[in-house]
């Protein structure tokens, strides 16, 4: 049974008398519980049990963390078919996307746990010394790393497990020796509780220091507490442009400024070529509209830009694109707010000039229902106006129609920075591949070839990150094994002894 409770290192607290409500999605209904948001006192109290933990928790072995991470995954697999309805509940989100979700975030957890059993992903690297060296003896280096302190992980709206408070960016911030202080975001807030008491039961169980792991609720005023508050030393977070940007700005004019590793949305350009829009017509019309409209459109990686070259072909798959997206099914986004966001996001880029609607799903919609919007512009007016490169979240895409492969690279130059790209081409394609990619590397974080930039494979090589706006540093991933690397800093030990440094 949901308590409404922030979770303060091992005690429940509802010191102050603001709460407020989840929503079920489908039918835009207020649910049951009353969540507490946390009082100043109550942010402060988690970070100060952070960072007293962290002192004990960073020299936990790598076998002690991976168990910890373990018993994670166990206590969220335990909680079966509760914890899925309870998703479904408030995201609108179906079963079989809750419970892959559930997947991937125990995945997450395992693969975390498999990395830091083993010393290899710190990196060392070891200078011998040399004393006879002339004119001057070389001191022995080796250096490491450290983990960086207490982090705050902001949850996602749109992934309330894989995003939220067992996801990613708290999975590789534990793996790495970090507490984590969780603002869980407040469309879950329900979701966000029952994984907030598997991690705390999981943390009792394998004996972590209490505030190893705390999770607190509320809006954007317990958010600015967190991000500002001294123990606090990195932030995770996956959303909007301006929710990222906003902690940025914080975590930057504090005393002690911190990183914000903010992942802020992408319009994923996908680019086709005029040889596979004629080859592939219907399949690959198929495959896209599937992809614009996944999940309501709701993913970071939606394609929501597509380029291609003026030609017959082009105009041949622009129509059978258009049947696909006219007859998609309209989906129920994550809450009402969101879906008059999408609606005014979507007018705007309507009544930009030149922007021509080409077709839209839409019939039989439920109160949160969202249809899926095609669009298309010449690449002249799209170059003219930055307004046409926002980001529309949800199931909309904006075809951008070159004259010709000079002026796919001029709209290429003039992007954003993004997460993705997608090149759909044969396999001798008429365009000029090499350089296409070429350009595309320095405005992305991943390259697609031949496929769809939806689905985001948890693994070693992946990069979930690109320059900015997409992220806020496109040096790092926060999907995959590297996402560990953002909570960690390099030391170097100088001429001491191996068996004085610090394991």
């Amino acid at each position: 049974m949901l308590t409404g409770k922030n979770s303060i290192g091992w005690e429940y607290s509802n010191k102050g008398e603001e709460t407020f409500k989840t929503t079920t999605a489908v039918t835009n209904t207020e649910n049951e519980t009353d969540f507490f948001t946390a009082t100043v006192d109550e942010i402060d109290n988690a970070c100060k049990l952070a960072d007293k933990a962290f002192r004990s928790y960073r020299n936990k072995t790598g076998n002690e963390r991976a168990e910890f991470l373990l018993a994670i995954a166990e206590q969220i697999e335990s909680l079966g078919d509760e914890l899925i309805n309870m998703y479904c509940k408030e995201s609108g989100l179906p079963e079989g996307r809750a419970k892959g979700e559930r997947g991937r975030t125990i995945g997450q957890l395992k693969q975390f746990a498999a990395l830091i059993k083993q010393e290899d992903w710190k990196q060392v690297v070891k200078d011998a010394a040399e004393p006879d060296r002339t004119p001057f003896p070389k001191a022995a280096h080796i250096r490491s790393v450290l983990p960086i302190g207490p982090v705050a992980v902001f949850g996602a709206s749109n992934f309330p497990l894989a995003f939220s408070t067992a996801g990613g960016d708290t999975a590789s911030a534990l793996a790495a020796g970090c507490p984590v202080v969780l603002k869980a975001h407040p469309l879950h807030a329900g979701t966000s509780e029952m994984v907030s008491r598997a991690i705390v039961k999981a943390a009792q169980e394998t004996a972590m220091p209490e505030g190893v792991f705390s999770s607190i609720n509320g809006g954007k005023e317990v958010g600015v507490h967190l991000v500002q508050h001294t123990q606090i030393k990195a932030v995770g977070f996956t959303g909007s442009y301006k929710g990222g940007k906003a902690l940025l700005n914080l975590a930057n004019q504090r005393k002690e400024p911190i990183p914000v590793f903010a992942e802020m949305g992408s319009i994923n350009p996908v680019v086709i070529s005029a040889d596979a829009a004629a080859k592939r017509t219907h399949e690959l019309a198929a495959s896209l509209a599937q992809s614009i409209s996944l999940g309501a459109g709701q993913f970071c990686t939606n394609p929501g830009l597509l380029l291609m070259i003026a030609s017959d072909a082009t105009e041949l798959f622009m129509k059978a694109l258009t049947d696909k997206i006219v007859a998609t099914a309209p989906q129920t986004m994550l809450h009402n707010s969101i879906k008059q966001t999408y609606e005014a996001n979507v007018g705007s880029v309507l009544a930009q000039k030149g922007v021509v609607l080409m077709g839209k799903s839409g019939n039989h919609m439920g109160l949160n229902d969202a249809g899926s919007y095609l669009a298309r512009i010449s690449g002249t007016d799209f170059i003219r106006n930055p307004k046409t490169q926002q980001e529309v979240f949800g199931p909309f895409s904006l075809a951008v129609v070159c004259k010709n492969e000079d002026q796919l690279h001029e709209v290429i130059e003039n992007l954003e920075g993004q997460l993705t790209a997608t090149v759909i081409v044969e396999p001798n394609d008429t365009l000029h591949l090499n350089k296409l990619v070429d350009a595309l590397s320095y405005k992305v974080g991943r390259i697609i070839y031949n496929g769809v930039p939806t689905g985001v494979e948890v693994c070693n090589a992946m990069q979930h990150g690109g320059p900015y706006p997409a992220t806020t540093d496109a040096r790092f991933t926060s999907v995959g094994t590297a996402a560990i690397y953002r909570w960690v800093r390099p030391i170097c030990y100088q001429s001491f002894p191996e068996h004085l440094v610090p394991k």
